[in-house]
C-alpha cells in the first residue's frame, strides 16, 4: 500500500507537470490531489479489514507465535487483550502511513515528521497515564495498547487537518497573487483590443508591474496607480482624427509587449523577480507542499464514501499488490530462515550473539531504507514525463547521483560497525558471546557495504514500475535463500561443519551482493531501452 502511493502520487505529480506545461493549467495537481485521496479511501479500506482479521483471529495466531505447549495462561491473556485493542487503531495507522507514503511522493518530508512527532508526544502522555492502572483492561500491556491507539487516531486528526487546511498567510498570499496576475492581464488584453494605448508607456508599465516583490504588495500598488492612468490616456487618444496613428502604433506596442514578456520569462536573473518565481521561492510551497494541499479535494467524511472511489485510479493500485507483497515476503524470508537456523541447530551462545547482531542490524538498516525511499519519490516524476532527450538524460543523471549516494551511505555505515565491538559490552558481559559477534562483523560489513547500493536499485526499479522483474526475482529468493539456511542448517546437526552464526552471516551478504549486481544490471538494461526508445520517437516525430 504505501510503495504504491509514493509512487503513484509521484508519477501524478509528473503527469501534472506535463499538463502545466501544455498550457493546461485549469487543471493544476488535479490528479496528484485524486491519487493522494484515493489512497486515503483505500487505506481505510485495507485498515479495517486488517483490523478485523487481527480482532477476530487474534488468539489462534498467538497460539501459533507462542506454542500451544505450556502457555501460561496470564501470559496469553494479556498479549491477546494487547492484540485486540491494537487492532482498533489499525485503520487509522493504515491511512497515517498512506497519507505519509503520499507526501513522500510529493517529496515532502517534513510535514509528515512534524505530524508523527505530535503523535509520540500523545503517545507519551497516554502511557504515563495509563500504564500504571490496576485494571487488566486500562493498565499495564492493555494501558500501553491503548496509548498507542489513541495517539494513532491523533495523529490521523492532526494529519487530516493539517492537508485540509492552508495557513491564513498562505492564503492571503496566494489570492493577492492570483489577483494581482489576473487584473494585470485582463488589463493587458484590453489595451492591445482598444490598440490606443502608447507603447514605450505601456511597456515601462509593464516592466514595473513585473518586478513586484516577494509579497506582491509593491507590484499591486504600481499597478493600481497605472490602472488610472490607462483609462484617461485611452481617451484621449480615441478619436477619428488619431485613428490612422493608433492603427500604426498598435502593432508596434503589441511587437513590444511579447518581445518584453518572453525577455522577462527567459532572462530572470536580470533583477526581475517575476510572479512565477515567487511561487517557486515560497517556503511554503518548497518545503512543506503537502500542507492545505488538499483543500477544496477532500473533506473528512469522503473517507467513508467508498462508494465514490475513483474507480480508474484504484486500478493503478492493483498492480503493485502481488509484486509488492512477494518482494516484501521474499525479503524477510531470509531473516527468518536464520533466526530458525540460529534457534533449531545453534547453541545459546550463538543464539545470544544472533539476537545482539540482529538488533544492530535493525538499527542500521533504515538509514540505507530512506535511499529507497528517496528514489520512490523522485524517480516517478521523471519517468512519467514525456520521451524525450532530456528525460532520458535526466534518468541517468538520477541514476548516477544516487548511485553516488549509495556508495556514500554504505561507507558510512561501515564506519559505524566499527562499533559494534565496543558496543556490544553493553548488551552483554560473556566474553564468549562477544566473540561470536565479532566473528559476525565481517558478513554484515560485506552486506552493508553495498546495502546503500541495493537500495538505490530497488528504488529506482519500483519507481520505473518494474514490478514484475522484481516480483519474480523476489519470488525465487523466497525458495533459495531459505533453502540453502536449511542446507547450512543440516550441515550442522551432522557435525559435517562448524556452523556459527559469521557462517550465516557471510551467506547472507553473498546473497547481497548478488541481488546488487542483478538491480544495476537490470537498471543499466533499462537505460538503453529508454535511449532506443527516444531514437524511435525522435526518428518518428521528424517523420512527421
Amino acid at each position: 500500500m504505501y510503495t504504491a502511493t509514493t509512487n503513484l502520487v509521484a508519477a501524478a505529480q509528473g503527469i501534472d507537470s506535463n499538463h502545466n506545461k501544455n498550457g493546461n493549467s485549469s487543471g493544476k495537481s488535479q490528479r496528484t490531489a485524486k491519487t493522494f485521496v484515493t489512497s486515503l479511501q483505500l487505506g481505510l479500506v485495507v485498515g479495517l479489514c486488517f483490523g478485523s482479521i487481527v480482532a477476530l483471529f487474534g488468539g489462534a495466531l498467538l497460539r501459533t507465535l507462542m506454542g500451544s505447549e505450556n502457555l501460561d495462561p496470564a501470559v496469553f491473556n494479556a498479549a491477546l487483550r494487547y492484540v485486540r485493542i491494537r487492532s482498533i487503531g489499525m485503520p487509522a495507522a493504515v491511512v497515517i502511513g498512506s497519507a505519509q507514503s503520499a507526501c513522500l511522493g510529493m517529496q515532502d518530508v517534513r510535514s509528515p515528521l512534524y505530524v508523527l512527532v505530535a503523535a509520540a508526544l500523545v503517545n507519551l502522555v497516554g502511557d504515563i497515564l495509563f500504564v500504571g492502572n490496576k485494571s487488566p483492561w486500562i493498565g499495564g500491556a492493555a494501558g500501553a495498547a491503548w496509548a498507542t491507539t489513541i495517539s494513532q487516531y491523533a495523529a490521523l486528526a492532526l494529519f487530516l487537518k493539517w492537508l485540509k487546511y492552508k495557513p491564513r498567510a498562505a492564503l492571503l498570499q496566494n489570492t493577492d497573487t492570483t489577483t494581482v496576475s489576473e487584473e494585470a492581464d485582463q488589463q493587458l488584453n484590453d489595451s492591445v483590443n482598444v490598440n490606443a494605448i502608447n507603447d514605450s508607456n505601456l511597456i515601462d508599465s509593464k516592466f514595473e508591474f513585473s518586478t513586484v516583490s516577494r509579497n506582491g504588495a509593491d507590484g499591486r500598488s504600481l499597478f493600481s496607480s497605472h490602472r488610472k492612468v490607462i483609462p484617461n490616456r485611452i481617451n484621449g487618444l480615441w478619436s477619428p482624427s488619431s485613428a490612422k496613428y493608433l492603427k500604426s502604433t498598435s502593432s508596434t506596442a503589441f511587437t513590444s509587449l511579447q518581445k518584453l514578456r518572453f525577455s522577462l520569462q527567459r532572462s530572470p536573473k536580470a533583477g526581475v523577480n517575476t510572479m512565477k518565481d515567487t511561487r517557486k521561492t515560497s517556503p511554503n510551497s518548497s518545503s512543506m507542499k503537502s500542507r492545505g494541499f488538499l483543500q477544496g479535494h477532500f473533506k473528512t467524511s469522503d473517507l467513508f464514501k467508498w462508494s465514490k472511489i475513483n474507480k480508474s485510479i484504484a486500478n493503478e493500485f492493483k498492480p503493485f499488490v502481488i509484486p509488492v507483497t512477494i518482494s516484501s515476503v521474499g525479503r524477510i524470508s531470509g531473516y527468518i530462515a536464520m533466526s530458525h537456523v540460529a534457534s533449531s541447530a545453534l547453541g545459546t551462545t550463538d543464539m545470544a550473539a544472533q539476537q545482539i547482531v540482529f538488533s544492530f542490524f535493525c538499527c542500521l538498516t533504515p538509514l540505507v531504507d530512506a535511499l529507497s525511499q528517496t528514489a520512490q519519490s523522485f524517480v516517478p516524476t521523471i519517468f512519467e514525463k514525456e520521451k524525450s532527450l532530456r528525460r532520458t538524460k535526466a534518468l541517468k543523471q538520477a541514476y548516477n547521483s544516487f548511485f553516488k549516494a549509495g556508495s556514500i551511505f554504505g561507507s558510512f555505515i561501515l564506519g559505524l560497525i566499527t562499533f559494534i565491538p565496543f558496543l556490544s559490552r553493553f548488551f552483554t558481559t560473556d566474553p564468549f558471546v562477544i566473540a561470536k559477534v565479532q566473528g559476525a562483523i565481517p558478513g554484515l560489513m560485506t552486506f552493508f557495504a553495498v546495502g546503500g547500493l541495493m537500495c538505490v536499485g530497488e528504488g529506482m526499479l519500483l519507481g520505473q514500475k518494474d514490478l514484475r522483474f522484481l516480483g519474480r526475482m523476489y519470488g525465487a529468493y523466497f525458495f533459495i535463500v531459505p533453502y540453502i539456511m536449511l542446507r547450512l542448517k543440516k550441515r550442522a546437526l551432522l557435525g559435517i561443519q562448524d556452523v556459527g552464526i559469521g557462517t550465516m552471516w557471510g551467506i547472507f551478504s553473498i546473497y547481497q551482493c548478488i541481488r546488487v549486481a542483478i538491480w544495476h544490471v537490470r537498471l543499466k538494461l533499462l537505460q538503453k531501452r529508454t535511449e532506443r526508445e527516444t531514437l524511435s520517437f525522435k526518428e518518428n516525430s521528424s517523420l512527421r
